[in-house]
């Protein structure tokens, strides 16, 4: 029962709203630059990942490129196949990740999972993008998007730049875990996430990193649904693999 009115009353409100929205592209503009900002930490590890042309370090996954963007995909060594969020979030980035290399960015995944497990999935999910496991390094650990149960069962994790409380089960998190072949406990080690990093004078830098609601601007479908008549309108968990709709 939402309200109608005339193209004259839908006008007056619609100008009123593009004020409100040219005042968040312009508090949008104004945080990029407060990224930019940060300041570059020097990656002194030396980090270990398996990519399809072989044992790489993290400046190898920049590709000959100064910049890397890394999306930390779900993918965890237990896992049957990868997170059904992750994976929604990912059907994004075949189409840029041509546009970005053009632009002397590389975006890569990086999961846990060993190499021919990620490969078998991006097969099925007819993916391009570079994806790289982690699974010989503490990669995922030292940037918060993987957690032992051991830490799990204290009672908090480090996540996000907080402290996050243990969260206990519920049917809908019960339900991804499951179609990721794992149960609650084994799927919450992993945690989405993005990182920045850049090359300069053969030095890795790390500049930025986002987890929780920060990956929602990579999440395709959201922009478009925050635009549709009703909005997300969402009761709970109701994506799912692109090849697991009915139709």
């Amino acid at each position: 029962m939402h309200k109608t009115g005339t193209r004259e009353e839908w006008l007056t409100a619609r100008l009123e709203l593009l004020k409100a929205e040219k005042d968040l592209t312009r508090q949008s503009d104004e945080l990029a630059r407060r990224r930019r900002e940060l300041p570059w930490v020097a990656i002194e590890k030396d980090y270990r990942f398996d990519t399809h042309a072989g044992p790489a370090t993290l400046a190898d996954l920049f590709a000959g490129r100064s910049q890397l963007l890394v999306y930390h995909f779900m993918f965890g060594p237990d896992y049957a196949a990868g997170c059904p969020s992750c994976s929604a979030i990912a059907d994004g980035f075949s189409g840029s990740v041509v546009h970005l290399a053009n632009h002397d960015v590389t975006l890569c995944a990086v999961s846990r999972a060993p190499l021919p497990k990620l490969q078998a999935y991006k097969r099925r999910m007819g993916w391009s993008f570079p994806w790289a496991s982690s699974s010989a390094s503490d990669f995922n650990y030292d940037f918060n998007t993987t957690h032992t149960p051991e830490e799990w069962a204290s009672g908090t994790v480090d996540y996000n730049y907080r402290a996050m409380e243990a969260t206990p089960e519920n049917p809908a998190l019960a339900e991804i875990a499951a179609l990721s072949g794992v149960d609650w406990p084994t799927y919450r080690q992993e945690g989405p996430g993005m990182s920045a990093f850049i090359l300069e004078d053969g030095v890795v830098y790390h500049t930025y990193s986002t987890y929780e609601r920060g990956v929602d601007a990579l999440w395709g479908m959201y922009p478009w649904l925050d635009r549709a008549p009703l909005g997300r309108n969402e009761t709970g968990f109701w994506w799912r693999r692109h090849d697991e709709y009915a139709s």
